[in-house]
């Protein structure tokens, strides 16, 4: 990992340093309306502690970290256990920012029997799952949330760019940041940039 403090920079409105050149988090991803699977990581290569806990995340990262992300995002599609996790945690720590990118779908095969006025279940495929959730982001990125749901993206070569957060703590154990068997993908990375102790890691998937 490179520090941006010791290359060329410049600084984002967001707070952040970006390397020389390199395309600020939402300026400019908004006229392709891209796919972007979006990953807070701890060091050690998880996005989830035990028993899915995500806590962690809160102690370093607020609406206010690199805010022209969801300034650039028009709707999110993450899997059930994301949003089960989601929800539990809003549940249990009310003072903790809503991250509001537009529309949220859900993608499962189990949807719940009480709807959510605030979700739209799929139970579809993948790729017309992706292509609903893009239709309701317009001219804006689709956010890809949850280690199945990106991992699918990824394998149907759905995926134009990964952002990882990369936060300073170590988990020791959790959920990778991908599942086991997921095939070789090469990215070309592009941008790196600071708000405090985050470091965001900006790649294009080569395809």
């Amino acid at each position: 990992m490179t520090d941006a403090s010791s290359t060329d920079a410049g600084t984002t409105e967001g707070g952040g340093t970006t390397e020389a050149g390199a395309t600020a988090p939402g300026s400019g991803a908004a006229a392709g309306g891209k796919v972007v699977v979006n990953r807070v990581m701890s060091l050690d290569g998880y996005i989830a502690g035990p028993g899915d806990s995500m806590d962690w995340i809160f102690e370093h990262m607020t609406s206010a970290t690199f805010p022209e992300v969801m300034a650039a995002t028009g709707a999110m599609l993450i899997g059930r256990g994301t949003y089960e996790v989601g929800k539990r945690m809003a549940a249990e720590n009310p003072e903790n920012p809503e991250y509001d990118g537009g529309a949220q779908f859900v993608l499962t095969h189990r949807p719940p029997a009480e709807p959510d006025p605030h979700v739209t279940f799929l139970t579809c495929g993948i790729e017309e799952a992706v292509a609903t959730a893009r239709r309701a982001a317009g001219d804006r990125n689709l956010e890809i949330l949850g280690a199945d749901v990106a991992a699918q993206c990824l394998e149907h070569g759905l995926v134009d760019e990964i952002l990882v957060y990369v936060l300073p703590v170590l988990l020791g154990d959790g959920v990778r940041f991908t599942p086991p068997g997921l095939d070789r993908i090469d990215l070309e990375p592009f941008a790196h940039l600071h708000s405090g102790g985050v470091t965001l890691l900006r790649f294009r998937v080569r395809k």
